[in-house]
């Protein structure tokens, strides 16, 4: 029994450093600024921008710590858990550019994810296990998109 206990004990430790390592080699980690907002490429042209929500979430900070995001609602992630994936331009901003495309064959994805500053064909993205994804540009650029706009985030 005593053995067992200390096995698990280790085993535990042992997955806490793991975590703890693999967080510490994430280039997201870190304080990151709310720099901008546009229109999203996929927003009726109709609707009117949400000036409460920007003026709520332009200049506000958000940090990545290890098992957290910490920032405005509803960047905020209490309990994040990352994974670090490779999305094509179909993909990101919960693949709008897709559902663009299948209502106009004409789009295309890869150059709409290019005119936001995107570049090749694997985008790095950021699940947190929350509400939001964060897109990057590069390592210190990164896109959201909430609410038919794209919020920039630069890293601080």
């Amino acid at each position: 029994m005593k053995d067992a206990v200390v096995t698990c004990f280790l085993a535990g430790i042992g997955a806490a450093i793991a975590v703890a390592a693999i967080a510490a080699d994430a280039s997201y980690l870190g304080t990151w600024k709310v720099s901008g907002a546009s229109i999203a490429p996929w927003a009726d042209t109709a609707q009117k921008v949400d000036a409460a929500e920007q003026a709520r979430l332009l200049g506000k900070t958000v940090v990545f710590k290890t098992r957290e995001v910490a920032g405005p609602e509803p960047l905020a992630c209490k309990a994040a858990h990352y994974k670090e994936k490779n999305y094509t331009a179909d993909m990101i901003f919960q693949g709008a550019f897709e559902e663009m495309k299948s209502k106009d064959n004409s789009i295309e994805p890869n150059k709409i994810a290019a005119s936001l500053g995107f570049a090749g064909t694997g985008i790095k993205t950021v699940e947190t296990g929350c509400e939001i994804d964060f897109h990057f540009v590069n390592a210190t650029t990164a896109e959201i998109g909430l609410n038919n706009t794209i919020y920039t985030l630069k890293k601080q």
